[in-house]
């Protein structure tokens, strides 16, 4: 497992990445289906645990969308407030 320590970074890398790549839907589709018919053949996923683990990811999901809207509602309501 690699350890990410500068997410800044990374998240700048994805962001020019995307920014220069501008895939398609054909064409991320194709690499999502190679990367999902390689991980059937080396015995990562398979039919019976495609979904394994997805209810707790939606659910990880939502939290963190929440957090998110979270703090932006209190940048927002924090930079009203009139400081002296």
């Amino acid at each position: 497992m690699i350890m990410i320590k500068n997410k800044a970074k990374l998240e700048k890398f994805y962001r020019e990445l995307d920014r220069r790549e501008k895939l398609s839907y054909k064409q991320a589709l194709a690499i999502y289906e190679a990367l999902h018919k390689e991980a059937v053949s080396l015995g990562v996923i398979n039919s019976e645990n495609i979904l394994e683990g997805l209810e707790v990811d939606l659910r990880i999901a939502r939290a963190m969308g929440r957090l998110k809207r979270g703090r932006k509602a209190n940048k927002k309501d924090s930079s009203k407030v009139r400081r002296r």
